[in-house]
């Protein structure tokens, strides 16, 4: 109920673009908290820098260094060794005649790659499905649910194996894509539940209300405010394709020669994991770097955009 104005007058009606404005100043005021929390979260500033070098590594890196990641180096004069130890010449060593440090960027790069292409394919399919879902609900809501149930019980790493047997070639786009496929019910059930609270908000009605279309409500007012869940859950996606590609090229069904990944080049070194362990370990150091840097990223975006994180983190 509006209260009287002290005048005597009639007040006068709140009308839907002061609803629309109002909510928007707030929402700007929560960016800059946002923000704020974000770059007071030292774990998660150190592993945005730690990341940014590695990205550095992976992309930048071969471009200056002498070796390929292909290239066959000769033997040594006087040695018949498959796996030579790190020197000052080549960093990581040598094995089976390429270059570690070489291929050790190389497979940062296309892991990175991989789990980049898989984090936004999925992210979109779970957010679109989420957004409908949860928006028109009712038969819609039932149908996507269930399908979105069914796709979650399915073992996705048995069955990107599956798919990726058929491939030949190039085969990393076709392994993130498979991955993908597998990767996004969980934030398509976070996606609804946020358009399930916030297509009941009074910017919403007075979207309605002025005869606003429902892809324009979807995409212009409900979908920025779901930015926090879908930036979060993104970063997490990031951690568990690069894990998930890994795995698979570990076994030997990611990642084919002549490129490689990190788990691919994991999968070469197991043997001479205790005897010439360069080329096993700095790889799954990598590995382990970028799992740990996107999750601490993925932690300071949950407790910057949780609302209920009222102090900044020292």
């Amino acid at each position: 109920m509006t209260a009287p104005r002290s005048d005597g007058a009639e007040p006068e009606a709140q009308q839907p673009g002061s609803v629309e404005r109002e909510f928007t100043v707030q929402q700007r005021s929560q960016w800059k908290t946002i923000i704020r929390r974000f770059t007071h979260h030292k774990p998660a500033m150190i592993s945005m820098v730690v990341f940014f070098l590695l990205m550095v590594f992976a992309f930048a890196g071969p471009l200056f260094w002498k070796y390929k990641y292909d290239q066959v180096l000769k033997k040594p004069l006087g040695g018949n060794k498959d796996w030579i130890r790190p020197s000052w010449e080549h960093p990581f060593g040598i094995s089976k005649g390429y270059d570690v440090f070489a291929q050790v960027m190389r497979g940062t790069q296309y892991s990175i790659r991989i789990a980049l292409v898989v984090t936004v394919v999925s992210v979109s399919i779970g957010v679109a499905v989420g957004a409908i879902s949860g928006y028109f609900r009712g038969f819609t809501d039932s149908v996507l649910m269930r399908f979105t149930d069914l796709m979650l019980v399915i073992p996705y790493l048995a069955a990107v194996a599956a798919l990726q047997r058929n491939v030949k070639g190039s085969t990393w786009l076709w392994l993130a894509l498979f991955l993908a496929m597998f990767g996004w019910m969980g934030i398509a059930r976070v996606i609804r539940g946020e358009f399930l609270s916030l297509r009941e908000k009074e910017f919403v009605e007075a979207a309605r209300s002025v005869g606003a279309s429902a892809p324009r409500i979807i995409f212009k007012h409900i979908l920025p405010n779901t930015l926090g869940p879908i930036i979060v859950n993104a970063t997490l996606a990031v951690g568990g394709a690069v894990l998930a590609e890994a795995a698979l090229s570990f076994l030997g069904l990611g990642v084919k020669p002549p490129d490689t990944s990190l788990g691919k080049i994991i999968e070469v070194g197991k043997s001479k994991a205790t005897t010439y362990p360069n080329e096993f370990w700095w790889p799954v150091l990598m590995l382990c770097l970028i799992s740990l840097t996107i999750n601490f990223i993925g932690d300071g975006l949950r407790d910057a955009f949780d609302p209920k994180q009222n102090r900044v983190r020292a």
